[in-house]
């Protein structure tokens, strides 16, 4: 595995300039600024630095825009970055499935050449070498002082719900909290979910906690219903996200919890999706909401006998 490319004075230097200069303008264009965004949330306030080497060091340039816009993107808390190399040097094992994010590395070197009239002349000529590194949170097995720090909000005066967050434990989902997104994740088969004070109240919280369940519930090792389509087929993930929103209402409602009454900002498109998908198909609603009932009924399935609640 390959973890190091040199980008010379060529045309490849622009590659990777064009890469990275895109996906800026594509967070822009979803209306994120990636230099902002980590701490916009304001019980989340104070928690930001520039991100950090294994050494302690911090990034600096255009590595700080890239690493935030990570952390944003995939929800890491950490601040602290490592290559691949690195990590095994400490005797940490980077997780099967994880992906790693691109840094870059700019300097110049010097060339002698010799001009028609003979003479030699000495050129500096620009490189980048761009690196993949991996965020601690992705690395298992790290000594002690690497282990990323969770914040647990001591001064939060949110009132979390009992009841539901033990139904969502006793699922055994991998949630990791951070970022200001949610989402499964079926590579590394986790829940990311932003912290709860970043919620307009903590039912919304919960139906979201909901919604990306429903998701968990879809893997392969689990009810199976193919999500290797959502990212590619836009037919596939309206249907998946239908799903998602109905499983969520089913589980809100079983576990009293009143469900989130704003869209989530990516609604507007699914609805439209979703109004493509039933005009075509006359039975997509109803073969929604029996695979969302079996998902439910899953979750279910997965808590205490004695504290199971009939679906």
């Amino acid at each position: 595995m390959r973890h190091e490319n040199k980008i010379n004075g060529s045309g490849n230097r622009v590659d990777i300039y064009t890469k990275i200069t895109g996906r800026i303008i594509a967070a822009l264009e979803d209306g994120v600024r990636p230099w902002v965004q980590p701490w916009s949330t304001g019980h989340l306030e104070g928690r930001v630095t520039r991100p950090l080497r294994h050494t302690g060091e911090p990034y600096s340039g255009i590595n700080v825009l890239l690493l935030w816009s990570e952390c944003v993107s995939r929800g890491f808390q950490s601040s602290t970055w490592m290559t691949f190399r690195q990590a095994a040097e400490l005797g940490g094992h980077v997780r099967r499935g994880e992906n790693g994010s691109t840094v870059v590395y700019a300097n110049r070197i010097r060339k002698t050449e010799t001009t028609a009239a003979g003479d030699a002349v000495e050129r500096e000529i620009p490189f980048l070498k761009a690196y993949t590194v991996f965020n601690v949170e992705q690395v298992d097995d790290l000594p002690g002082d690497y282990r990323p720090v969770v914040f647990d909000s001591p001064e939060s005066t949110v009132a979390r719900i009992a009841e539901a967050d033990a139904f969502f434990a006793s699922t055994g989902a991998m949630i990791r909290h951070g970022g200001n997104k949610a989402f499964y994740a079926p590579g590394t088969d986790h829940i990311q979910m932003p912290p709860i004070e970043a919620f307009r109240d903590v039912e919304s919280y919960y139906a979201t906690l909901a919604h990306e369940s429903v998701h968990f519930t879809g893997a392969k090792h689990r009810l199976d219903r193919d999500l290797s389509r959502y990212s590619k087929d836009r037919t596939e993930r309206a249907r998946e996200e239908l799903i998602a929103e109905l499983g969520a209402v089913f589980l809100a409602a079983d576990l009293g919890i009143v469900p989130e009454l704003e869209p989530r900002p990516d609604h507007a498109s699914y609805l439209a999706s979703w109004l493509s998908v039933l005009h075509n198909d006359k039975r997509f609603i109803f073969q929604a909401a029996a695979q969302a009932q079996r998902a439910v009924s899953y979750l279910h399935d997965l808590q205490p006998r004695a504290g199971r609640v009939a679906a």
